[in-house]
């Protein structure tokens, strides 16, 4: 039982290392702790692992936003809004998709500039999410509320996910000797 609550207390500072470069901390820890028997010391699988779980977030929302849109409750000025807005979490998605591919296959002769990549890709798609949430400032509704707390949090994650790479980025290519 003492090796089962040291295990456990092990993968707990894993994850409270990994994510104590990040802005959101609470819901880092959260999304990610189930990676920490995985993860331990590796700051390409913490980055890794914080870009799966915001597509994953990613695709719930972007699945919400599509739901909004085809059921006709927006209309006006949020229909138009909620149009971008689903165009904008596409964009998302493929610069997370294009992240996640670059990280899985990290090299120590390219690491700079795949580095330089997914956080030009990252940035973007805080930048989609921002817009998608621009679009409904000034409106209200519980629809327009609960959206624009599911894109929120998919901005946090990305933030999240970003501070990761951001960390892998800056421990260098020698990263990817803790693979």
């Amino acid at each position: 039982m003492l090796l089962l609550s040291l295990a456990s207390q092990n993968e707990d500072t894993y994850v409270q290392d990994a994510c104590s470069v990040t802005r959101y901390q609470d819901l880092c820890i959260h999304t990610l702790a189930s990676f920490s028997h995985i993860a331990k010391h590796s700051p390409s699988r913490w980055a890794r692992a914080g870009v799966s779980v915001t597509i994953a977030e990613a695709k719930r929302v972007s699945k919400f936003l599509k739901r909004i849109r085809n059921s006709m409750i927006t209309k006006g000025r949020n229909k138009v809004a909620l149009l971008d807005c689903v165009e904008c979490f596409q964009n998302t998605l493929d610069n997370l998709h294009k992240s996640l591919g670059v990280l899985r296959k990290l090299s120590f002769r390219d690491f700079n500039s795949q580095m330089e990549d997914v956080t030009t890709w990252l940035s973007a798609a805080l930048t989609d999410e921002d817009t998608c949430s621009d679009g409904f400032n000034g409106q209200e509704g519980k629809v327009v509320e609960i959206l624009l707390n599911r894109v929120s949090n998919v901005t946090y994650m990305t933030s999240n996910a970003l501070a990761l790479v951001n960390k892998l980025a800056t421990t260098g290519p020698e990263a990817l000797q803790k693979d």
